[in-house]
């Protein structure tokens, strides 16, 4: 069964990765050795507590379709499960990116069609 989960990164640093066809993790991923990424239920809220006042982020939609044994869902904040790549994430593995708007005081808004 595959499900859609998403990743947060600052635009160039995707564009950059998409150029390469795979992306390898930002700064954190790259200290945790794991790509973070979060349910619709949970990006909201990783937004909100890892991104105030970042500007330029996508919102990357993944397919879990081809990650097998590669994605694992771990313990993390508040005990919730929140699933873990262990692999490069591809551009294949994409299936959309959506600007996030930042307002005035530096919170984030999502497009309107951007999570179910």
């Amino acid at each position: 069964m595959h499900t859609t989960i998403y990743k947060v990164v600052d635009k160039e640093i995707w564009d950059a990765a998409k150029v390469r066809g795979e992306f390898v993790g930002a700064a954190i991923d790259l200290v945790d050795g794991y790509i973070h990424l979060s349910t619709a239920e949970q990006v909201v809220e990783t937004v909100a507590k890892h991104f105030v006042g970042q500007d330029n982020l996508l919102l990357l939609s993944v397919s879990t379709e081809d990650m097998q044994d590669d994605l694992k869902w771990e313990k993390s904040r508040n005990d919730q499960l929140f699933p873990h790549l262990y692999r490069p994430l591809k551009n294949s593995d994409v299936v959309s990116e959506k600007l996030l708007s930042m307002l005035e005081n530096g919170s984030h808004t999502f497009p309107p069609d951007a999570l179910p």
